[in-house]
């Protein structure tokens, strides 16, 4: 899929064209674990409710519906063969199974608070669901965090656009919010990168010193 075709002015046309229907779709493939923009079409969908052309209760059910089903998805897609999936991409990247498992029981010990926060950071909002489905978080589980985060995720991002845009451009606010969801998966990232590369220094300290 070209940049192009997923532009925010195409965007925008989409929503035009089909409504509420491409506010739910869009979301939803997102979360099945395709790359596709959902954080934008939300803010597209709140932005046109804030100017009159949509329904903002709409948009937010629309947005919560296509966050729920495509996590349930997501999940199931990780639970049926994505470690597996997971394990070949491993071994692409030259990265060990053994890493990953020590990265797949990282996630489990914390897959509550990945699947309802993760909406909110990019990449992760895709691969939440479907690693906690490779982590075989219990649906249930699963499904309590998964409402409630697509709950308070739906409702921030369709809320900011329909006030925020009438303030700011749709084209500043999406990259304000691109540019904070980057910044906190990064952070994440070192929050969990970190201690797993000074543990490891300190095997091979441990195992020099024998």
């Amino acid at each position: 899929m070209s940049l192009e075709f997923i532009s925010l002015e195409n965007i925008q046309k989409v929503a035009h064209e089909y409504g509420y229907w491409a506010i739910f779709l869009g979301i939803l493939l997102e979360n099945l674990g395709i790359p596709l923009p959902g954080e934008t079409v939300t803010l597209v969908g709140g932005f046109l409710a804030g100017s009159k052309e949509l329904s903002y209760w709409l948009v937010l059910s629309d947005a919560i519906a296509g966050a729920v089903v495509g996590g349930i998805c997501g999940y199931w897609i990780g639970r049926t063969g994505g470690w597996s999936l997971l394990v070949r991409l491993g071994r692409l990247f030259r990265v060990s199974e053994a890493r990953l498992l020590i990265i797949r029981e990282q996630f489990s010990e914390n897959a509550s608070k990945a699947v309802f926060f993760g909406r909110f950071l990019a990449l992760l909002r895709i691969f939440a669901a479907p690693l906690a489905g490779i982590v075989e978080m219990p649906f249930g589980k699963f499904m309590i965090y998964n409402i409630a985060g697509a709950i308070a995720w739906a409702s921030v991002m369709v809320t900011l656009a329909f006030f925020a845009g009438r303030i700011v451009s749709l084209e500043q606010l999406v990259a304000w919010v691109s540019q904070f969801a980057i910044l906190a998966l990064l952070i994440l990232a070192a929050v969990i990168a970190v201690p797993i590369w000074l543990e490891s220094r300190q095997n091979e300290g441990e195992e020099i010193g024998r």
